[in-house]
């Protein structure tokens, strides 16, 4: 049986520019950097050092060749944050792209874009 989420993986085009964007503009931790004989490197970032679930940064080029089967495209990440308007306003002063926060119900929430153009979306708990 599962029990929680542990890797979420993010195939990216280029590997440093999304672990700047991830570490330096969205407050991300860098938990560890592997590489491997066949020329593949990953990343592993999470919000957190002590997260429970973390965000591995692989090369999409390289894992579709590997693996030309997989589905490389950009998961649907929720995010949550304790207080939506400060990282709101704090990704604007990065100049990373966000949409405004909508309400939803009883729901705040609001959408950016990582360095490739891929949208996630944060939710206020």
């Amino acid at each position: 049986m599962m029990y929680k989420v542990g890797q979420i993986m993010l195939y990216v085009n280029n590997q440093e520019e999304a672990v700047n964007f991830w570490t330096e503009k969205a407050g991300f931790v860098l938990i560890s950097e592997e590489d491997n004989e066949h020329g593949m490197k990953w990343f592993t970032i999470a919000p957190t050092k002590d997260a429970e679930t973390s965000i591995v940064l692989h090369n999409k080029e390289i894992i579709s060749k590997l693996q030309p089967e997989l589905n490389l495209a950009t998961p649907s990440l929720l995010f949550f944050s304790e207080n939506l308007e400060e990282l709101r306003s704090s990704f604007v002063n990065k100049n990373i792209t966000v949409g405004e926060i909508v309400h939803m119900g009883s729901r705040k929430v609001f959408n950016f874009a990582d360095s490739e153009g891929n949208y996630f979306a944060v939710e206020e708990k």
